[in-house]
């Protein structure tokens, strides 16, 4: 299918009558720079998008939470109507998910505390030897088991996980830029205490939002109709743009 034909049905969609399949959509996410909590709602960046892209598609009926990764991310594996975002898409998820579309490109690295250093690790290989700290069922998890890593210690949360780096727990984990920045606001801790040791080159990805595969296909059409609006505008990116300023996230 051609970009033209698939614009136009996607247009289309956004024209599609919801009424004989609507039912309450679960929307699920996770901490990071850009969901967090402010003045006691799920806020962020991200979580903008997110809602722009709903009331633009007509989809009026969801909840929306926040929960350890594990959690979101078994819920939009396993049941229906659920739209998980941020999500990284890999070969191992592409059959899992219906996707809507990519709010960024993320790349991310293995850090450690600058003081430490006896840790030293330029490729894979040497840095197998090394306890790293990692949230449990996240995608750097997933990579890295692939990779060979045994030394992992698996926490719920990132803002665990990081406790565990500056409590020496762990010797390294993997974070983007922004989310090292994140979390150092979060704990108060001098960001320059923190090294970067080893660029995951292979774990550059898109993060997306994406629908679980028992949800309605028209419910996924308008959804991805309605984001690619947004994207083609610009909205997106000047919404995504805005976390340098505005994320409070731990």
């Amino acid at each position: 299918m051609n970009s033209a034909w698939r614009v136009g049905l996607l247009a289309w969609a956004l024209w599609l009558p919801l009424s004989p399949w609507a039912q309450t959509v679960q929307v699920v996410t996770e901490t990071t720079p850009f969901v967090f909590m402010q003045d006691g709602k799920i806020a962020g960046p991200a979580t903008e998008v997110l809602e722009k892209t709903l009331q633009l598609a007509g989809i009026k009926d969801y909840r929306l939470n926040m929960y350890p990764w594990a959690r979101a991310y078994d819920m939009a594996l396993n049941e229906p109507n659920v739209l998980i975002y941020l999500l990284g898409r890999t070969p191992e998820r592409e059959a899992k998910f219906q996707w809507v579309g990519e709010f960024m490109q993320i790349r991310y690295y293995l850090y450690k505390l600058r003081e430490r250093v006896d840790i030293r690790a330029s490729n894979l290989d040497a840095a197998r030897q090394y306890t790293i700290g990692v949230m449990r069922d996240d995608l750097r998890h997933q990579y890295l088991q692939q990779q060979g890593f045994t030394r992992l210690v698996m926490s719920a949360q990132t803002t665990e996980n990081f406790a565990q780096l500056l409590k020496r727990r762990v010797d390294m984990v993997p974070l983007s830029e922004a989310g090292a920045e994140a979390q150092c606001r979060a704990t108060a801790f001098d960001c320059a205490g923190l090294e970067r040791v080893l660029t995951l080159d292979a774990l550059t990805t898109g993060v997306y939002m994406a629908y679980s595969l028992a949800t309605p296909s028209a419910v996924v059409q308008r959804t991805q109709a309605a984001f690619k609006q947004l994207k083609a505008n610009g909205t997106v990116q000047r919404t995504m743009e805005t976390k340098a300023t505005v994320s409070k996230a731990p």
